[in-house]
C-alpha cells in the first residue's frame, strides 16, 4: 500500500475515532510526553534562551525519532500502517474534547449558573475567570473553539499529510512544548522562547488552511475574508490572529478587546468590528462550524497527498531526456 493511501484511510480513521472516543481517557499519550518534558526541563532548566532551546530539540527529536522508528517498523505492511496512523491521529487531534468542553460552559451560561461556567472555562483556555461576565465567558470560549480547531485538529493533519506519522507527533509535541513553557511567565520567559517560535512556525500552514476553510464553511465567506484581510494582522499570534478574525465574519461577531491571564490584563485589537457582541448562542455555532472545518480539512491534506504521490510517481516513470535521445 502507497504511503498516501494509508495517511488516507489511518487519519479519517482516527479523526471517525476521535468524533466516536474523545480523547483516551487513561494513559493519554500527549500526557506521557508532557511527563517527560517536564522531567527534562527540571534537568535543564536555566534562565537562557540556549537551554531552551536544547530542552525543544530533546524533547520534539525524541519524539519524532520514536515515530519514525514505530513508522519504519511497520513499512510494507498495509494493514499495520494504516492501524498506526489511525492511532496516531487519534492521540494527537482532539476536536471532539474541545468542542464537548465548549458546550458545557454554554451550557451552564444557558442556565445561568455563571459559577460552574468559570470553573469549566480553564479546561479550555488560561483566561482568569473570576473577572469575567457571562458575555466574556461565551466570547472566550468562542475565541478558544477558534484557536484550538487550528492548533487541536488542522495543524496536526496538514503535518500528518506532510510527514506521515512523524509529521503527527512532531507537530502535537511542539504544540504541548509551547503550551508548557512557550507562555511569558518570568520564569519561562528566555527558556520558553525557542518552544513558542517554534510553535509558531509550525502552526503557520495550519492556521491558514483553518482560516481558508472558515471563509468557505461559515456561511458568510465575504464577511470572513475581510475580517481576515483587516484585522488578522492586528493580533498579537501570527497564526491565532487570521483563525479568530475568520471565525468573527463567518460568525457575524465580534472578537478580541481586553482579556485577563492571571491577573495580568492584555489589550487586543477588536477582530470584525462594528458586528454585533458574542451571544451564548454562538458556542453552538462555532462548534459546529469547527467540525465541518476539521471534515473539509481532512479531506484537502488527503486529497494533497495523493496528489503528490501521483505527481512523484509520474516523474519518476517518465524517461530521462538522455534515454530519449539515445532511442
Amino acid at each position: 500500500m502507497r504511503a498516501e493511501r494509508a495517511f488516507a484511510y489511518g487519519a479519517t480513521a482516527g479523526l471517525l475515532g476521535d468524533l466516536l472516543l474523545g480523547d483516551p481517557r487513561r494513559g493519554h499519550p500527549v500526557a506521557v510526553f508532557g511527563q517527560a518534558a517536564a522531567a527534562v526541563e527540571r534537568r535543564l532548566w536555566r534562565d537562557h534562551r540556549g537551554w531552551g532551546a536544547l530542552h525543544s530539540a530533546v524533547c520534539v527529536g525524541g519524539a519524532v525519532a520514536a515515530a519514525s522508528m514505530a513508522a519504519r517498523a511497520v513499512r510494507g505492511r498495509p494493514a499495520a500502517s494504516v492501524a498506526l496512523t489511525a492511532a496516531a491521529t487519534w492521540a494527537v487531534v482532539g476536536g471532539t474534547s474541545l468542542g464537548r468542553e465548549a458546550r458545557a460552559v454554554g451550557g451552564a451560561l444557558a442556565a445561568g449558573d455563571i459559577e460552574v461556567a468559570r470553573e469549566r472555562l480553564p479546561h479550555l483556555c488560561g483566561r482568569d475567570p473570576s473577572v469575567l461576565d457571562s458575555q466574556q465567558i461565551a466570547r472566550a470560549v468562542v475565541e478558544s473553539v477558534a484557536e484550538n480547531t487550528s492548533d487541536a485538529v488542522v495543524g496536526a493533519l496538514v503535518w500528518g499529510a506532510l510527514g506521515g506519522v512523524p509529521g503527527l507527533v512532531g507537530y502535537r509535541a511542539v504544540n504541548t512544548l509551547d503550551a508548557m513553557v512557550g507562555h511569558k511567565s518570568p520564569a519561562h520567559l528566555r527558556y520558553g522562547w525557542a518552544s513558542a517560535r517554534l510553535d509558531d512556525l509550525a502552526g503557520w500552514p495550519g492556521a491558514r488552511l483553518t482560516a481558508a476553510l472558515a471563509v468557505l464553511a461559515g456561511g458568510n465567506a465575504r464577511g470572513a475574508a475581510r475580517a481576515w484581510r483587516q484585522d488578522a494582522g492586528e493580533h498579537p499570534s501570527p497564526n491565532a490572529g487570521p483563525v479568530e478574525a475568520s471565525f468573527a465574519g463567518a460568525l457575524g461577531v465580534r472578537l478580541g478587546g481586553a482579556l485577563s491571564y492571571g491577573g495580568r490584563v492584555e489589550h487586543r485589537a477588536v477582530l470584525n468590528g462594528g458586528a454585533r457582541p458574542v451571544r451564548i448562542g454562538d458556542i453552538e455555532r462555532a462548534v459546529r462550524l469547527s467540525r465541518r472545518v476539521n471534515v473539509l480539512a481532512l479531506a484537502a491534506c488527503v486529497t494533497a497527498r495523493c496528489a503528490y504521490g501521483a505527481l512523484r510517481r509520474a516523474r519518476q516513470s517518465r524517461p530521462s531526456a538522455a534515454g530519449r535521445n539515445r532511442t
